[in-house]
């Protein structure tokens, strides 16, 4: 009897401790984007398993949630049906809506320890720029990008050009792609010299453009735009001759999720698009190709692109705190340089490329490095409140020019004045 007695009680007990660790582990859901080719899920998936194991008091649940607007657009739903994430990753440039919508929590509050603080400031310099509004850290970032060209070496050789030797200036982009732009007997292009994507984030190709211009589209605290500025109305006409004049690129707009495959068929010797598309050339290009930095006209620049974290408001303090040791796992510098060289997203500090498999990957593989050498020439990508509505104001100024719609200079100034129309509350 005693023994029975005993060894009810035990379980009792342990039963109880058991009860109480499940009660006492945190569960956290974050939306992730798929915005660009590769196998990015299982990468994530992959980060979050080994987490797991060393938080086993930590359950996260990644949901896929397509590109980065519908990433958003759950992620937002999930928040008003009373079933909300913890944490996202989100586009860099979304901060401002999020703030407005009262969505989102400064990291500063969360991270509050000195070695929460020595790791806020351990990113690259450029890609906090879309994240840090009114001296506070909004957004940490993950998966992040600039644009980078594209080209075909073995285009390059059979036009008579220097294979290692991509195009530095504007002017070097449309005499080589004078010479890669290859016609049939019928007069039909068979080659292109170069495409620039005109659909999915035409602002952003278009940001680099008038950085190489020297100016940016706007202000840092997201109340102003510059959409009429001469140096923006040149390079936007600039991007219209391409197609229209120097016949380089195909005229009318260029689709952002047929491009790669367009260069990986050999359609055309460049083309302008993310890193993040970096590993899926590797691994499908049957030629020679190389990388390198956006040409320059005034100067070199490109925008940053692609994704921060994000925490949500509406969490108990235990699951901010397990959502930021996930985000600071995620984006260790071991995890970081491994996300970069399965993914051709860059590691977003410095001390990711110090990591011995960083070195290793950009020593054997030199393209690894160029989107992040490209961060020294670098600026914010498109944000401002409304982001929504503002970026589609370029966009159709961007694709009516390109069209023969309209003009440059009238298509943006008709933008400029719009923008200006819902930004006006926020000055």
């Amino acid at each position: 009897m005693f023994n029975r007695g005993k060894k009810r009680m035990l379980a009792v007990v342990l039963s109880t401790a058991l009860s109480g660790a499940a009660q006492a582990k945190t569960d956290l859901t974050m939306y992730y984007p798929v915005a660009v080719g590769g196998s990015l899920t299982h990468v994530v998936d992959s980060i979050i398993a080994d987490f797991e194991k060393q938080n086993p008091d930590i359950d996260v649940k990644a949901i896929y949630a397509g590109n980065y607007n519908d990433a958003r657009v759950k992620a937002l739903a999930a928040l008003q049906s009373g079933q909300p994430a913890q944490l996202s990753v989100m586009f860099s440039i979304d901060v401002h809506e999020l703030m407005d919508l009262d969505a989102i929590i400064p990291f500063d509050e969360v991270a509050t320890s000195d070695e929460d603080k020595t790791w806020l400031n351990s990113f690259y310099p450029a890609l906090m720029k879309n994240g840090q509004v009114k001296g506070k850290t909004w957004g940490i970032p993950f998966q992040r990008s600039t644009i980078v060209m594209y080209y075909n070496k073995d285009m390059f050789r059979a036009a008579g050009l220097d294979a290692d030797h991509a195009p530095k200036n504007w002017d070097e982009l449309v005499d080589m792609g004078k010479k890669l732009t290859k016609k049939d007997a019928s007069g039909q292009v068979t080659q292109w010299g170069a495409m620039i994507p005109s659909t999915g984030y035409p602002y952003w190709m278009f940001g680099a453009l008038t950085k190489q211009n020297s100016q940016v589209l706007m202000n840092q605290a997201g109340t102003e735009t510059y959409f009429d500025k001469p140096a923006v109305i040149e390079a936007l006409s600039f991007w219209k001759s391409l197609g229209s004049e120097h016949k380089i690129m195909p005229e009318g707009t260029i689709q952002w999720g047929t491009l790669r495959q367009n260069f990986l068929e050999q359609k055309t010797a460049i083309m302008w698009h993310s890193t993040g598309n970096l590993t899926a050339v590797k691994k499908s290009a049957n030629f020679d190709f190389g990388v390198a930095m956006l040409p320059a006209n005034k100067e070199l620049g490109s925008p940053t692109g692609g994704g921060n974290f994000y925490l949500f408001k509406k969490s108990t303090p235990e699951e901010r705190q397990a959502a930021l040791k996930l985000v600071k796992f995620m984006t260790a510098p071991e995890q970081a340089a491994k996300w970069s060289i399965e993914t051709g997203y860059m590691g977003v500090s410095p001390a990711a490329y110090n990591t011995d498999a960083l070195q290793r990957y950009v020593k054997t593989f030199p393209p690894a490095a160029i989107a992040r050498d490209q961060l020294e020439y670098a600026t914010a990508e498109l944000a401002t409140h409304q982001a929504g509505r503002v970026r589609k104001l370029l966009d159709d100024a961007i694709q009516a020019t390109l069209t023969n719609q309209k003009s440059a200079e009238d298509a943006l100034k008709h933008a400029q004045q719009q923008a200006e129309r819902v930004l006006k509350r926020f000055e």
